[in-house]
């Protein structure tokens, strides 16, 4: 009930603030003489800009276990599969959510994530790479970091911004659009469309580092569950680990979900990382001291 409401507060507030913009900025009259409202503009960013984000969000775990070939543990005998829901178990019930899916996805590489449009019906997924690669204390931090994504509804969160961003990408880009088509009469015509497509990706690119932004903030507040869950001292072992060798996870569109990413550089490629780099990451965790 409290995620439904903050969708619609979201969606609410996100076209209260363009209307009093438009409005000050004249836009609305300017619309009016195309031929459009500001408030069908509004409602129309509103629809696209969040519906896209939503479907996504709804359809995540169904398309984690096909991108990723996640293999749901069941009723297992094997002792490792056992160990792993065991550990889930015990973590989803200190962090006061429901006992989530359990999957491995076969990748040499270490690594893990969390997905789900519902804290109480998640999916948290460990690769092979990770089971061979790290030991039991090391992997029951790395889930503890995951399970607290999802007691934190950090999908959810994380879905509602790229929602606001979207929205506000595509109202900007329409009328920015229909501002630089004068040569039509109604602004509608093939030079609008083309410069909105144009504009769209650009005010797009613009506004990924602060989604980044609160995708990084997520991840230290993850480790820090992680080590709560877990201990610290566990926490940072897993991530040294994973600093020595780590590649990220197979299917792109999952990275954000990832326990870690390999980043894209320093300097501005910096804005555009998921998560912080590991050095960070660990160096957070030990200013909190081991336990």
């Amino acid at each position: 009930m409290t995620r439904i409401l903050l969708f619609i507060g979201t969606n609410l507030a996100v076209l209260l603030v363009l209307s009093i913009a438009a409005h000050l900025l004249g836009i609305d009259t300017y619309l009016a003489q195309h031929g459009s409202t500001l408030g069908g503009l509004l409602v129309w960013a509103a629809l696209f800009g969040f519906g896209g984000s939503i479907i996504s969000l709804l359809m995540s775990k169904s398309m984690a276990k096909m991108a990723m070939r996640v293999q749901v543990i069941g009723q297992s005998s094997d002792p490792t599969e056992q160990w792993l829901l065991s550990v889930v178990e015990h973590h989803a019930r200190n962090v006061g959510v429901g006992m989530p899916e359990v999957g491995i996805f076969d990748s040499p590489q270490p690594n893990a994530f969390a997905t789900g449009a519902n804290r109480n019906s998640a999916l948290v997924a460990v690769s092979t790479g990770l089971l061979q690669r790290m030991n039991r204390p090391e992997i029951e931090a790395v889930l503890g970091h995951e399970m607290t994504h999802v007691a934190n509804g950090d999908m959810v969160t994380l879905t509602l911004l790229q929602g606001v961003v979207n929205t506000f990408v595509l109202f900007l880009a329409r009328v920015v659009g229909m501002v630089l088509d004068r040569g039509s009469q109604s602004g509608r015509g093939i030079g609008s469309l083309m410069t909105f497509w144009v504009l769209q990706f650009v005010f797009g690119l613009l506004a990924t580092p602060i989604v980044m932004w609160f995708s990084r903030w997520r991840e230290f507040r993850a480790d820090r569950g992680g080590a709560k869950l877990a201990g610290t001292d566990k926490m940072i072992a897993a991530l040294e680990d994973l600093k020595r060798v780590h590649e990220p996870l197979p299917a792109k569109q999952f990275a954000a979900f990832g326990i870690a990413d390999p980043g894209v550089g320093g300097g501005i490629k910096r804005l555009f990382m998921s998560h912080p780099p590991l050095e960070e990451r660990i160096a957070a965790l030990r200013a909190l001291g081991t336990r």
